[in-house]
């Protein structure tokens, strides 16, 4: 007809899986300054507690936290055709940080963050894993959909505060996972309550139940409530997070209970797709 239309969606291929991986999970949020990281980590940690072979995978290039949370130094080693993740508490890792200085910038374009975030995920020898928790970049843009496209994610979990600003974001992060068809196995309220470590009243700072009403509204499970405690900062800027350090603490026992339930998600059957019966 000689008329240019509006160009065509790329398809993606068919996602394959990491070998040696049974199941792929992405901690991921709309917006940054949640405590992601934080509790990537720590749910990473507590599925390994619940005696699964955990991973945890920092898909966050521009911002890698996962070295100062650990408090991992070296750097990986080579059998020559993969890299070997480090092992930490328990649980099998790797980051772009391993690579780079704390300090030093990674200033790259898009195609060279897709390469780095594939490259992590199939050249490095992840084998044999029950479950590997990706600590995804905070929004919606090129590195999320990429590990969305790329790999058969199990599931989701969206990480959110109290605060209608993050959950307006969180609202957006659930909806491009449900358009790239990744089930969202719930939502997480992080920094809940305030605890004074000092007289234990509990202050609301960013408010309180907003993940759980946004869950309920979007008829996604609610995972539960992570509190803002002093002891959770202090253990994360330590690199000794708390669920490995002190997993007695009533706020580790919070991850825990999270951990728990997304393992129940994983295990949970797929729910069957509707019957079409034409009278």
């Amino acid at each position: 007809s000689g008329r240019v239309g509006a160009p065509r969606p790329e398809r993606p291929s068919a996602p394959t899986g990491i070998e040696g991986v049974a199941a792929i999970i992405a901690v991921a949020s709309g917006k940054g300054g949640v405590g992601k990281s934080t509790v990537a980590v720590n749910l990473a940690l507590g599925l390994g507690k619940l005696g699964l072979k955990a991973g945890l995978l920092d898909a966050d290039i521009y911002g890698a936290s996962v070295p100062r949370l650990l408090d991992i130094r070296e750097k990986p080693e080579s059998d020559g055709k993969k890299l070997k993740p480090i092992e930490t508490s328990g649980i099998k890792t790797m980051s772009i940080g391993f690579l780079v200085k704390e300090d030093e910038a990674v200033i790259w374009r898009g195609p060279m963050v897709m390469s780095a975030l594939t490259q992590m995920m199939q050249d490095v020898a992840w084998a044999s894993l029950d479950i590997l928790v990706v600590d995804m970049p905070p929004g919606t843009g090129d590195a999320q959909l990429t590990i969305a496209q790329r790999v058969p994610l199990k599931g989701a979990v969206i990480v959110s505060t109290p605060q209608d600003l993050a959950l307006i974001d969180a609202r957006k992060g659930i909806a491009m996972f449900q358009k790239t068809q990744v089930p969202v196995l719930g939502i997480i309220e992080n920094m809940s309550t305030f605890i004074c470590p000092h007289c234990g009243q509990e202050s609301q700072i960013f408010g309180h139940g907003g993940a759980r009403d946004t869950a309920n509204r979007l008829g996604v499970p609610f995972l539960g409530e992570i509190p803002l405690v002093p002891a959770i900062r202090e253990t994360s800027d330590q690199g000794r997070p708390i669920v490995a350090t002190r997993p007695e603490a009533p706020e580790a026992q919070a991850f825990l209970s999270i951990a728990a339930n997304v393992a129940a998600a994983i295990k949970a059957p797929s729910r069957a797709a509707p019957k079409i019966v034409l009278e």
